[in-house]
């Protein structure tokens, strides 16, 4: 089957007083229609970077999409010019940022901005775009949605904000949401929440989810898909169940062991070593290597691509690539 999204070698550039950085290099995947498949990594990793180029909101003239394509449906998104992305972005593809505070408009009621998005996408008249905003905040399952339909974001708690985003997003029935740190700066039971509407909701209207998150206890439990980003690359993919059982990409594994543990001691949390290198001074070969501990000689010299393995999961590492030859 066809996939909903299938991004293939993306490239997003950034000018900077150093020069000109790859945030997204060579990135490519695929999200399936209403899989769920989560972006894992280190903040500066890319994951919302990619996010943002998929919706085509970098912001220009410091970013812009260099190479690659973005296919909805079969159709390139890169391709597209501003006034045909308007009419996909937030209609078909719709997104959930980290921070509903700084996305939402403080002077005009939640209920109104809900509205003007159905407004503008389907057409409906000013009292019925306010009867599908409440019934969207209804869905969400806010409470007394016709009333906090009138609130204006700095009168709600940051769950309700965030159900406000999510009922903004689904206002237009989109095929793909996607969700930035969706339960970012909640506290866990409301987080809980959150992950359990978005799920809920992502089969009740058969849409597709890409999850965008650094908690891999939330994509333990709610994704079919993990892709590992780091330094701007996808290093790892696979079934999350796999992924997290049999780890093939050094910094996946250390992403695993670095997750605190019941019973463990504060003292025993491993880290990974280092830091996630400057996009100016990338080592050469593999962008892990200096924070590795399997790292070998040619890791300085070999710059690895992700290479797909017989049970179609794939990894970008030499060592791990050469041991499974080996084996075979």
């Amino acid at each position: 089957m066809t996939p909903l999204l299938k991004v293939e070698n993306l490239v997003t550039v950034f000018q900077t007083i150093e020069g000109e950085v790859r945030a997204v290099d060579g990135v490519g995947f695929h999200v399936g229609r209403g899989e769920t498949v989560a972006l894992v990594g280190e903040s500066g990793c890319g994951k919302s970077v990619s996010a943002l180029s998929i919706m085509r909101l970098v912001q220009a003239p410091a970013g812009r999409i260099a190479s690659g394509r973005i296919l909805l449906d079969g159709v390139n998104l890169a391709s597209l010019s501003e006034p045909e992305m308007r009419k996909v972005r937030g209609a078909r593809i719709a997104m959930i940022f980290q921070e509903p505070m700084t996305s939402l408009n403080p002077v005009l009621t939640v209920g109104f901005q809900i509205a003007e998005a159905v407004q503008l996408h389907r057409g409906l008249s000013r009292a019925e775009a306010w009867a599908e905003a409440v019934k969207m905040l209804e869905l969400v399952e806010m409470p007394d949605p016709a009333e906090r339909a009138r609130s204006y974001p700095h009168q709600l708690s940051g769950g309700m904000r965030q159900r406000v985003m999510i009922a903004m997003a689904l206002s237009c029935g989109p095929e793909l949401l996607i969700a930035d740190e969706p339960t970012t700066a909640l506290d866990v039971t409301i987080q809980a929440q959150i992950l359990e509407l978005l799920d809920g909701l992502r089969v009740r209207l058969g849409m597709a989810l890409l999850l965008i998150t650094h908690d891999l206890g939330v994509v333990a439990e709610r994704a079919e898909r993990v892709l590992v980003m780091y330094a701007g690359r996808v290093v790892e993919e696979g079934p999350v169940d796999a992924v997290f059982a049999d780890p093939r990409h050094p910094y996946t594994r250390g992403l695993l062991r670095s997750v605190p543990r019941l019973g463990r001691p504060r003292s025993k949390l491993d880290t990974i070593a280092g830091f996630v290198p400057r996009l100016t001074e990338l080592p050469s070969g593999c962008r892990f290597r200096d924070r590795c501990d399997v790292a070998e000689v040619d890791c300085a010299r070999l710059d690895p691509v992700l290479e797909v393995f017989a049970d179609g999961r794939a990894a970008a590492c030499p060592v791990t690539i050469g041991l499974r030859r080996s084996k075979a």
